[in-house]
């Protein structure tokens, strides 16, 4: 993919695939290059062919379906595992080849008793994935569990990251990845980025701040918000060195901005966030782009 334009890292957004086309054609005039389409749970009774039809016609000229996603719990949930690989073998009819989600989990079960339901179930899906030239990429989101008690996915520390390899191994499965569900857990997201690059195949675009003075007054546990998730732009992450890291590693693809969590930026300032951020993410990736002189 060439990197005349920034065509080789695109800049979009999440966009609701119930939505469909009526929610592209209101936000894609903003600039937003690229578009993960994104469901809750289930397909439900979306004609995944017309849907598809319809969001490439609405955003042609202007952007790509980056990605494609299903946020449920595969590992208990048998109609959720069943529209994962449904999704997977749709994904061609959006043009992409990337199906993000949450890796599910068992909540009675440790992460690690988990392993063996998680082989079961995404070892077939990475199978068909596989079949069909589709790379499967796990949202780190904690979804407010724990290591002994995961909530929806166990897919949130980098020791799951390596177990989750080992019991499904090749190069199918990798990380929706993003700064700030690192920084929930008080990792350093940089050097993080840098060893998991090559299993990094999609890009949340989404910060955090950590507000210091209220962990080491307080801690983790007081119940006392140290933590908020941010738009990108308006947290303590450096883009520029993440996209600076991205280029160098070889990455390919979409950073596309989960928006709706900005305590600030929300509700009728939610386009706004979003579109600043969008504004700040291309900044950060080198501005406009200029062609060399001949």
């Amino acid at each position: 993919m060439s990197r005349a334009g920034h065509q080789d890292i695109k800049i979009g957004t999440l966009a609701p695939m119930d939505k469909g086309a009526a929610y592209l054609r209101q936000v894609a005039g903003h600039g937003f290059e690229s578009f993960e389409l994104t469901l809750w749970q289930y397909i439900g009774g979306l004609d995944l062919e017309r849907t598809a039809q319809e969001c490439l016609e609405a955003v042609a000229g202007k952007a790509v379906i980056s990605s494609v996603g299903l946020y449920g719990n595969p590992l208990t949930d048998d109609q959720t595992a069943a529209d994962w690989e449904t999704l997977i073998r749709s994904a061609h009819l959006f043009g992409c080849s990337v199906v993000c989600g949450f890796a599910g989990a068992v909540e009675d079960r440790s992460v690690e008793e988990n392993m063996p339901r998680f082989k079961q179930v995404f070892g077939k899906i990475a199978k068909v994935a596989e079949e069909c030239g589709v790379k499967i990429a796990f949202e780190n989101c904690d979804m407010g569990g724990s290591w002994e008690s995961p909530k929806w996915n166990i897919a949130h520390a980098p020791r799951a990251w390596e177990m989750m390899f080992t019991e499904v191994p090749g190069e199918t499965i990798g990380l929706e990845w993003e700064p700030c569900h690192q920084m929930v857990s008080l990792i350093d997201p940089i050097p993080q980025l840098r060893k998991y690059l090559p299993r990094i195949y999609h890009i949340h675009g989404k910060d955090a701040t950590v507000n210091w003075d209220i962990i080491r007054t307080e801690g983790l546990r007081s119940g006392v918000p140290s933590i908020w998730h941010r738009t990108p732009g308006f947290g303590d992450s450096n883009w520029t060195d993440i996209i600076t890291i991205l280029r160098k590693g070889g990455y390919r693809g979409a950073i596309d901005i989960e928006g709706w969590h900005d305590p600030v930026y929300r509700d009728e300032l939610e386009m706004t966030g979003q579109v600043r951020s969008l504004h700040y993410l291309k900044a950060c990736r080198g501005g406009d782009f200029v062609e060399n002189p001949q």
